[in-house]
C-alpha cells in the first residue's frame, strides 16, 4: 500500500510537470507570440514561467510528496533547499549589528522594488552597492530577520554574506537536535538576548536557479569555508567568545545540500559587548 501511494504521488507530480510545460509552451507563449513581437513574447513567457508558473508547480509538488524533514538548511519561497545553516551567535540585535560593523560588514537593505532595481543596475554595471538586498529565504516558518555582507573587490557580483533568524534562548542547546527547535515559528522581541541562527555563503557571480530558472547569484559550494571565514573575521575583532561546534538538527545524511557541500556542523559563539 505504501509503495502504491508513493507511485501515485510521483505520478501526480509527473502530471504537474507535463501540465506546466503545456501551459508555458502552448498557452502562455502561443498567446504572447500571436500578440507581441517574438523577442517580447519570449521575455513575457520567461517571466511568467520562472516567477509564477514553475514556483507554484514546485510548491504543489512538494505538498503532494509530503516533504517532512527537519532542515539543516533554509528554504526558498518555492519550498526548495536554500543555504545551509552554519553559524549561531548569542546576544542582542544591537550586539549582532555592532559585531558585524566592527568587522567591516554592512547591513543588507530590505528587499523591495527600489532596492531590487538598484541591485540589478549595480550588478549589470558592476558598480558598488555595499548594502545590496538579499533574496528571501525561510527558516522557522519565516523570512530572515536581518542580513550582513562584505563585498569582494568592491563588486556587487561577489560578496560574503549571511542571513540571520532570531530564536528564543528559552530552550537549552540540547534542543538543537530536536524537531521542535527547527519547526517553531515564534519570533522573540528585538531587545532580548537570543540565538541568531545564520546561514552564510559566498556569492561568486551570476546564475539561474536550477528548477525555475530565476535570475540569482551563483554561490561557492563550500559553506564550511564561508563559516570559518566569518568566524575568523569576528574573532579578529574580538567581538565573539569561544566557539563550539554542534551538529544541526537534520535527519539528512552529511553531504550535499542543494548544490552545497557541508559537514553539517554549526559554529556557536556568544557576542561580546565592547
Amino acid at each position: 500500500m505504501r509503495l502504491l501511494t508513493r507511485f501515485f504521488q510521483r505520478f501526480l507530480v509527473l502530471c504537474l510537470g507535463v501540465l506546466s510545460v503545456w501551459l508555458i509552451v502552448f498557452v502562455v507563449f502561443d498567446t504572447a507570440d500571436h500578440r507581441l513581437p517574438w523577442l517580447l513574447a519570449v521575455s513575457v513567457t520567461y517571466g511568467l514561467a520562472a516567477y509564477v508558473i514553475l514556483p507554484n508547480v514546485v510548491r504543489m509538488g512538494l505538498k503532494i510528496l509530503h516533504r517532512g524533514f527537519i532542515p539543516r538548511y533554509t528554504v526558498t519561497g518555492d519550498g526548495l533547499p536554500g543555504d545551509p545553516v552554519n553559524l549561531v551567535l548569542i546576544g542582542t540585535l544591537q550586539q549582532l549589528c555592532d559585531a558585524f560593523a566592527a568587522a567591516g560588514w554592512s547591513t543588507a537593505d530590505r528587499l523591495g522594488m527600489a532596492s531590487s532595481w538598484r541591485m540589478i543596475r549595480a550588478f549589470l554595471l558592476n558598480s558598488p552597492y555595499p548594502t545590496a538586498p538579499f533574496s528571501t529565504l525561510y527558516l522557522f516558518g519565516r523570512r530572515q530577520d536581518i542580513g550582513f555582507q562584505e563585498p569582494i573587490d568592491n563588486s556587487p557580483r561577489k560578496r560574503h554574506h549571511i542571513r540571520f533568524w532570531a530564536r528564543s534562548l528559552d530552550r537549552s542547546e540540547d534542543d538543537v537536535s530536536a524537531a521542535s527547535f527547527w519547526l517553531n515559528t515564534d519570533k522573540p522581541s528585538a531587545d532580548q538576548r537570543v540565538l541568531w541562527v545564520g546561514a552564510g555563503t559566498r556569492d561568486t557571480g551570476f546564475s539561474l536557479t536550477w528548477l525555475t530558472f530565476q535570475v540569482t547569484h551563483a554561490t561557492d559550494s563550500d559553506t564550511n569555508v564561508e563559516r570559518d571565514h566569518i568566524i575568523s573575521e569576528l574573532r579578529a575583532r574580538r567581538v565573539i567568545g569561544d566557539v563550539t561546534l554542534h551538529q544541526s538538527g537534520s535527519r539528512l545524511q552529511t553531504g550535499k545540500v542543494n548544490h552545497y557541500i557541508t559537514d553539517g556542523e554549526i559554529a556557536f559563539a556568544s557576542l561580546i559587548e565592547n
